[in-house]
């Protein structure tokens, strides 16, 4: 079998490819590995348990949490919240890990399992490859050593997380929202009751749309993948801008007033500003990826600002950020990280930041996001092909080189090979959407004949 760990976590179908003796097996590798690795510290283990509104969400959580008490982890269900918000928890609460039941964006019938170590951040890969090992070691017939009696793990409902998140929201908020009228759509997702009281204690006059989850609507032709609905709302009640969040509530993405997208490239920009203002750009710098937007990067040069670039991913814009101490980085898919105030993408508190910054410049959501040109960019996936020999094929190197000859400084070239299935990414920038989509075509032409 492949690896199970994906670039986020362990996802499928649930009950088909995820199902609950797979996530309790999970759990308990989880359990010893991270013990092994020093987070528990001698005291008896305890971990944050938290969950997107998924119906398969229940009885996953129910395997989970069974896993980690059977390995004498003490859980803390916190319910349905946002991914940054049980983050936040494991963090504040002092928790040795925490685990998180989503599949993001993902449709309603896919779920996933996010482990979490101690003060809220991401696995990296080595602990990843120990936690699958280890459950792959006991699938195969080994047998767990199992505490009894008082050993096992106590089980127990923490519905106080909800409240403590959104104070913590509250108090790294730099100003008020009072006099914005914004819509919201929640994506009928983990921040559906989350981000609404959060835009409403700050001031803020809010519509909401995609708030009313029943465990089968997640991501349902709304949310950050889907902005017809919250385009047209904005624009309907008159609004100043709109924020919309997936199920997880990771990731932000904005409308302005005139119903126009503000991607996360364009959010970076503009927090980016925002942050240099206030003396909290660390480094003078922000940390994007290779499918950050030309126009971006275009932009941040012009204003004296440095990018970092890393491969797509939020995880490893992260690992850029903690490694060298910057303060913003993110994804154009809307995985912003503020790091003086979360350990990953946390899409309430972007919205918030975004708001709180057209409040406090007294200037539109549009205007603001101006600081930046958007490049037309076309991605073609090109499927069945040789992945592996993306970046050693002769013929190949050189269609790229000589499409980055007739792009000049105005276009960019990527080839990226997949890192789930058997296809090579081109992606395409120029200033032409025309063009874009010519020599996009021809290089696809070519990775198909070549890697074929």
């Amino acid at each position: 079998m492949g690896r199970l760990f994906g670039t986020d976590g362990v996802r499928g179908v649930a009950n088909a490819d995820l199902t609950a003796e797979l996530a309790l097996g999970l759990s308990v590798a989880a359990a010893h590995v991270l013990a092994e690795a020093g987070s528990f510290q001698g005291h008896r283990p305890v971990a944050v348990v938290g969950r997107d509104p998924r119906a398969s969400g229940e009885f996953l959580e129910a395997a989970i949490v069974a896993g980690l008490a059977s390995a004498g982890v003490d859980v803390l269900r916190v319910g349905v919240l946002p991914t940054p918000a049980v983050a936040y928890l494991t963090g504040a609460l002092g928790a040795d890990l925490g685990v998180m039941l989503s599949a993001s964006h993902n449709a309603m019938p896919d779920n996933g399992v996010k482990f979490l170590a101690r003060g809220g951040h991401k696995l990296d890969d080595v602990l990843e490859d120990r936690i699958e090992k280890l459950y792959e070691t006991h699938r195969a017939g080994e047998p767990w050593d199992r505490p009894t009696g008082s050993g096992v793990g106590r089980v127990r409902e923490y519905d106080e997380g909800f409240d403590q998140y959104v104070a913590h929201l509250m108090g790294v908020l730099p100003n008020r929202l009072d006099g914005l009228k914004i819509v919201l759509d929640e994506a009928h997702g983990a921040a559906a009751r989350v981000s609404p009281e959060a835009f409403s204690r700050a001031g803020a006059e809010i519509i909401t749309i995609g708030a009313q989850p029943d465990g089968l609507n997640i991501n349902d032709g709304c949310g950050s993948t889907h902005l017809g609905l919250l385009k047209a709302a904005v624009v309907e009640h008159g609004a100043d801008f709109g924020i919309a969040h997936d199920g997880d509530a990771d990731r932000c993405l904005a409308v302005d007033g005139a119903g126009n997208e503000v991607d996360g490239d364009q959010i970076l920009a503009v927090l980016a500003l925002g942050l240099r203002e206030q003396g909290g750009l660390r480094e003078n710098t922000v940390v994007g990826t290779v499918m950050s937007n030309l126009g971006f990067k275009l932009a941040m040069e012009r204003e004296g600002i440095h990018l970092v670039e890393t491969a797509v991913g939020d995880r490893y814009v992260l690992e850029s950020m903690k490694e060298h101490g910057y303060a913003l980085g993110g994804e154009q898919s809307g995985h912003v990280i503020i790091l003086d105030h979360a350990t990953t993408g946390d899409g309430t508190l972007t919205g918030l930041m975004l708001a709180a910054r057209v409040a406090a410049t007294g200037r539109t959501l549009a205007d603001l996001a101006g600081v930046m040109q958007r490049l037309p960019q076309v991605l073609v996936n090109v499927p069945d092909v040789d992945k592996s020999r993306v970046h050693s094929t002769p013929e190949l190197t050189a269609a790229v080189a000589e499409a980055e000859r007739e792009l000049g400084t105005t276009g960019r070239v990527l080839l990226r090979s997949s890192g789930t299935e058997p296809l090579v990414r081109v992606m395409v920038e120029a200033a032409d959407i025309d063009h874009a989509r010519s020599v996009a075509g021809r290089l696809a032409d070519v990775v198909k004949s070549t890697l074929g």
